[in-house]
């Protein structure tokens, strides 16, 4: 039977000559989650990101995922194994089209990705599952657009798109409304909330309005150190939580209960 956790770290530290961006971090990921991490602007959370994805070597520490240590493991293994990572800057491809690139994430399933020598054809039987995909985060009215035509909140909602059509079994979400205007957040935080179905989601979100709304757990880091973890009324009342965002996002903190 598969675990209560479906990640965990344990005492994972990154070191930069002497200074530790990630400190000590024990976290849980709960399977079927959705689990924030947040903190303010250097708390480490993206070398953190950094360690889980294997683009970055640990100093020392360990990560566990489905109960397999995967510590030293390469990206493309963890990759394989069902964990799928989106990144702060978009990452579609913007002179195909909306539905080729949904094509070209399914493909890797086919084992035919670089067979650049074969026909198109070959690939229109994964025309009704992109569709599918693209309705699932309602953009089946653009599948013929040139992606580089698209707006910045659709755009990530195809990046949402391509990383379902991984099938991952663990997404990790990079500040998924990063830069977008207040109707694109809302979509896109309903569209991850709908995509969560089934499978897990951790994400790092400075944007406190999304993460009251969706993440059922979220773990707060500051100088790369763990300061609190919980459901976020807990954490929001945390005092050392406060103090952390004093004078930059504590209005924001408070505001979004």
């Amino acid at each position: 039977m598969p675990g209560e956790f479906i990640l965990e770290t344990k005492d994972l530290t990154k070191e930069f000559k002497g200074f530790v961006a990630v400190n000590n971090v024990d976290l849980k990921v709960r399977r079927g989650h959705i689990h924030a991490l947040i903190g303010p602007n250097g708390a480490g959370k993206t070398t953190f990101f950094n360690l889980l994805t294997k683009f970055l070597p640990p100093t020392r520490g360990t990560i566990s995922y489905d109960g397999i240590d995967i510590t030293h493991e390469k990206p493309a293994q963890i990759a394989r194994r069902g964990i799928v990572r989106s990144f702060q800057i978009s990452a579609v491809f913007p002179h195909m089209t909306v539905l080729e690139n949904v094509r070209g994430a399914l493909q890797r399933e086919l084992g035919t990705s670089f067979h650049f020598w074969k026909p198109e054809k070959s690939l229109f039987d994964l025309h009704d599952r992109a569709r599918q995909l693209l309705a699932t985060v309602d953009l089946q009215d653009f599948a013929d657009e040139l992606t580089v035509n698209l707006p910045y909140g659709r755009k990530r909602a195809l990046e949402l798109a391509t990383t379902m059509a991984l099938e991952p079994d663990l997404m990790l979400l990079d500040e998924p409304t990063q830069g977008m205007g207040h109707e694109d957040v809302h979509r896109v935080t309903e569209l991850i909330k709908k995509v969560s179905a089934g499978r897990t989601i951790l994400m790092v979100e400075h944007n406190m309005n999304v993460v009251s709304s969706i993440a059922d757990r979220i773990t707060v880091l500051q100088r790369g150190a763990i300061i609190a973890d919980g459901p976020y009324a807990e954490v929001a009342a945390n005092p050392l939580v406060i103090e952390a965002y004093m004078g930059t996002s504590d209005a924001a903190l408070q505001g979004a209960h």
